[in-house]
């Protein structure tokens, strides 16, 4: 019997090993992540595990609820061992959901525990975990440096102050800590909370917002000063990208309708979309950012608990929108006028694997290529995201992208997460890849030169991601 997440986890075969003793040794480049900046700068050491660990992670608050645990032992009040033993309690239910997986490494990689944590063992791997936080060596920057990472980027509001950036970046890190752009609230004209957020936009910024020409310019300046603080992407979340072109005059009518109080239609709502996004991937090409489109989630679907307890706290699931042709014309209506920037789609509905991986083929360039000398693909085939970041999902992806484009110049995994814990999540999917490259290759899919296949898993892992942003 193969033992439960041993040396050689996922990796069923000689190749696969060979391939992963190459993989490990990479640093690692979380271009994507939700850790907050203010956090690591201020260095705290946490309170437990259970601040650690279950603090924010919408991922196991769902699964917790899947297993019938009180809302109070999820995201209220209850007391952080309580938290911990009913997360302790779940995991034996959890057979097939790579949370187990990331619990155990985590557990592994971090504390040195190598027991199956269930309700006989939780009071054990309580006290023994707490005991190594409280001896130190736990604390955001450390947690970072110890799992070899050698940037991460943030997700920041344009009107962001982003002074933890700043201070961090007048500290000598042996990591760098940069901000990635998010306008998602710029783009959420509909939204209740689209006028108080110009508010805060005018006062970052600077300047008033009185027409959309003028939130363009004050976007733009925030855009000079993420650049400034060596910013290399932008990160978008929609259900579908929108393509709904209209002429000036209709975008400013729309823009002082909603100053006005009035809630555009969905027609209105994708031409002040199309223009605005338009307009900031023509800057992303200027600068050489890589523009990340995150596509499909359906959000906030339980309107009892997100009154409750407020969105992004895991009511959340798949949606079943259009995808294929307004992608496509966006695309095209940047290529055309030569400003469409590096790219990334991601797909939440795993139905979209062959429609992504097929509309990256597109619009590819060699840009990135002439700049690095090294074989780059300018439109990325995300890697497998949120509902999909499991062995199914990434192996699916990854078979999608070996099936329809360039494998080996993929930019690899994201941990997409709040928790300082997540990087054995890189460590997962290196194993994926190595495992599934593997089996081709001793499958007589694919020839086996062992120099090749290292440096394969090396690209795949950390080399083509840092050459893509120009880390």
């Amino acid at each position: 019997m193969t033992p439960y997440l041993g040396e050689n986890f996922l990796l069923t075969t000689e190749t696969a090993r060979g391939m992963f003793a190459a993989a490990k040794e990479e640093p690692i480049f979380d271009w994507h992540c939700h850790l907050s900046p203010k956090e690591i700068y201020d260095n705290e050491t946490p309170e437990d595990i259970a601040q650690l660990w279950l603090g924010g992670d919408h991922y196991k608050w769902r699964a917790m609820r899947s297993c019938g645990v009180s809302e109070q032992l999820i995201t209220g009040d209850a007391a952080g061992k309580e938290k911990f033993n009913a997360w302790a309690a779940c995991m034996p239910k959890l057979i097939g959901n790579p949370l187990h997986h990331w619990t155990h490494l985590e557990l592994q990689r971090f504390f040195g525990c190598f027991d199956v944590l269930g309700e006989s063992t939780a009071q054990g791997i309580w006290d023994a975990c707490n005991a190594q936080i409280g001896g130190g060596g736990f604390e955001p920057r450390a947690l970072i440096e110890k799992s070899n990472v050698k940037a991460l980027c943030t997700t920041d509001d344009p009107a962001d102050t982003l002074e933890y950036h700043k201070a961090l970046a007048d500290e000598d890190l042996p990591f760098q800590v940069l901000p990635a752009f998010r306008p998602d609230k710029a783009l959420s004209i509909e939204q209740q909370g689209f006028l108080p957020w110009l508010k805060q936009l005018e006062q970052a910024a600077g300047q008033p917002v009185r027409s959309f020409h003028d939130l363009r310019l004050a976007l733009l300046e925030r855009v000079e000063l993420f650049d400034s603080l060596g910013c290399r992407a932008s990160d978008h979340g929609f259900r579908y990208v929108p393509f709904q072109p209209a002429d000036e005059l209709e975008i400013e009518r729309i823009f002082h309708a909603r100053l006005r109080g009035e809630i555009p239609n969905e027609l209105q709502i994708g031409q002040y979309q199309t223009a605005l996004l338009q307009t900031l991937a023509a800057e992303y090409a200027r600068l050489g950012w890589a523009m990340e489109l995150h596509l499909g989630p359906q959000r906030g679907n339980n309107t009892r608990m997100l009154r409750a307890v407020g969105p992004d706290t895991g009511f959340d699931s798949i949606g079943d929108w259009p995808v294929a042709l307004p992608l496509s014309r966006f695309l095209d209506s940047m290529d055309e006028k030569r400003l469409l920037p590096k790219t990334i789609l991601f797909n939440l509905n795993p139905r979209d694997n062959y429609i992504l991986g097929t509309m990256a083929g597109n619009f590819q360039g060699s840009e990135i290529a002439a700049a690095t000398g090294a074989a780059a693909a300018k439109i990325q085939f995300g890697p497998a995201w949120w509902f999909m970041d499991n062995i199914d999902g990434m192996r699916d992806q990854l078979k999608a992208l070996g099936n329809l484009g360039a494998l080996g110049t993929f930019i690899g995994m994201v941990t997409d997460s709040r928790s300082f814990l997540s990087y054995p999540r890189h460590e997962y999917f290196r194993r994926i890849f190595c495992g599934l490259a593997g089996e081709w290759v001793e499958q007589g899919l694919y020839p086996y030169d062992e120099k090749a296949l290292a440096g394969l898993a090396g690209d795949v892992s950390f080399g083509n991601a840092e050459r893509y942003f120009g880390l």
